[in-house]
């Protein structure tokens, strides 16, 4: 028999909170048998969705009652210090406490990142947790960190972000040696700031599969496994890429809808435009690892839908099924051993 992976959803969190977070744990229990989740929020509020979707608690779904919500715009200290029966805060509790391997929230990105990392600590070498989400390329995809978390890093961070991606990549994809790309505004080595050259010396010697440097161009038509960058550039990237999807759907439907012509060509070409859509859905790629902690925790898009939500959980399942940060540790306690880290 499978074992069972317990997994605690912020039932509360994001722009439309138990709405689409209870749906989304239904439809995760069903297409994955071995699941049991843990819906943290006001038990009045999650039962009250529950019974409008036909269902209740079960073996495999639990509530778990918190009585305090952390606003999307509330300071993360201030959600840190006085909200610590909050949805957010009981979901990353529990996998601390052992009660659940991993926790999922939709929630305020900054309050999530500081309350998992003061419950949870980090792993032995890291100095601080990232961010890491897949994005979709010519090829297949590519994992990006930082995308947020760290606005300064050292050189030192950034090899360690460098480091903590290609071992989510070979253990999630089994891929053994995974490239790994660091972003930068050139792939002569004598382009960039200086904490961006030095990394590259660091990652020139270290054991990674390292590629170099690449271009913004090439997130979305390189073949790398793994790109490195810092908080305050990959949130950029990430915020650009989005906006830049949006326009183009927006174009799209605009001149589909010009006259009818237009839209007679678009019911023609509807198939390849249904398939279009489906490939480069950004739901399909929700759930962003804080990788880098001493456990599991996803940062789902705060604007996630059923579908996206869902996405979210099956990327937590993932890296517990691959025993992610296990796998980190290792790597890094034996690269400490060898002194291959400063």
């Amino acid at each position: 028999m499978t074992d069972v992976i317990t997994i605690a959803l912020d039932a509360m969190g994001g722009d439309h909170g138990a709405s689409v977070t209870v749906p989304a744990a239904l439809q995760a229990l069903q297409d994955e048998p071995a699941l049991k989740l843990i819906l943290v929020g006001p038990r009045d509020v999650i039962q009250t969705e529950l019974k409008q979707c036909g269902a209740g608690e079960s073996e495999r779904l639990a509530i778990h009652h918190a009585s305090e919500l952390v606003g999307m715009d509330e300071r993360p200290a201030q959600a840190l210090r006085s909200k610590k029966d909050s949805s957010m805060r009981v979901a990353i509790n529990l996998v601390q406490e052992g009660a659940a391997q991993a926790a999922v929230s939709a929630g305020n990105t900054g309050a999530l990142m500081a309350t998992a990392r003061f419950v949870l600590k980090t792993l032995p070498g890291i100095d601080r947790p990232a961010i890491v989400a897949i994005l979709p390329t010519t090829h297949d995809h590519v994992h990006v960190l930082d995308l947020g978390a760290n606005v300064d890093c050292s050189p030192e961070q950034l090899v360690q972000f460098a480091i903590m991606g290609s071992i989510l990549v070979s253990a999630v994809e089994n891929k053994p040696r995974p490239r790994v790309g660091l972003l930068n505004i050139g792939e002569e080595d004598i382009k960039g700031n200086e904490t961006v050259k030095k990394a590259n010396e660091l990652l020139r010697v270290s054991a990674l599969n390292y590629a170099g440097f690449v271009e913004g161009d090439e997130i979305y038509t390189g073949d790398m496994d793994v790109i490195v960058c810092d908080g305050f550039v990959g949130n950029v990237m990430l915020k650009t890429s989005e906006g830049l999807a949006h326009m183009m759907t927006h174009y799209m439907r605009q001149e589909f809808q010009r006259n009818i012509f237009t839209r007679l060509s678009a019911l023609i070409a509807m198939p390849v435009l249904r398939a279009f859509r489906k490939r480069l859905d950004p739901r399909r790629y929700n759930g962003a690892s804080l990788i880098g902690l001493n456990g599991i925790v996803i940062k789902s898009h705060g604007g996630a839908d059923k579908l996206a939500f869902e996405h979210a959980i099956l990327e937590a399942l993932a890296e517990v099924k691959n025993n992610v940060p296990e796998r980190i540790g290792r790597e890094l306690a034996a690269l400490a051993a060898k002194g291959a880290l400063a």
